[in-house]
């Protein structure tokens, strides 16, 4: 048994191997593509149309594991009904990026609000898209 697939107290080991991927359902396709792509500096890295009554699109980075899916029901649309703690929250630690991403947010068309958690406006700063969707940007290292 490899280390990647040895049992351990909570299970497989996965993380050498797993991709995350982060999907949510918006109002305007496109619009939230520029956001996205604006805002965090991120790539289209795939799209689809009409697929099984779906349109999507994936933005992430070559050399990151995870990646956005913004996908719009074409036949049902589906309401986005976000909470006030349905959080991305993406770790900065070079103040330095961190202010040149924050500034990119508002740019690109973010709204900066208060956290509904004060914890996450000591180190970082909170934005809203135009479907509610909320994004940490958090200026220090994780873990």
């Amino acid at each position: 048994m490899s280390d990647r697939t040895k049992p351990h107290r909570h299970g497989v080991k996965l993380v050498a191997t797993l991709t995350l991927r982060v999907a949510r359902p918006v109002s305007q396709l496109e619009r939230s593509r520029e956001l996205y792509q604006s805002g965090l500096g991120l790539d289209v890295i795939g799209a689809f149309e009409d697929h099984q009554g779906f349109n999507g699109v994936m933005l992430g980075k070559a050399d990151v594991p995870w990646h956005l899916e913004f996908t719009q029901c074409t036949s049902h649309p589906v309401i986005p009904s976000p909470s006030s703690e349905d959080l991305l929250v993406l770790y900065l630690p070079e103040r330095d990026r961190w202010q040149q991403t924050c500034q990119q947010m508002v740019l690109a068309g973010f709204v900066q609000i208060d956290a509904f958690n004060p914890y996450w406006d000591q180190n970082g700063k909170t934005y809203q898209d135009h479907d509610g969707y909320r994004t940490v940007i958090q200026c220090q290292q994780w873990p």
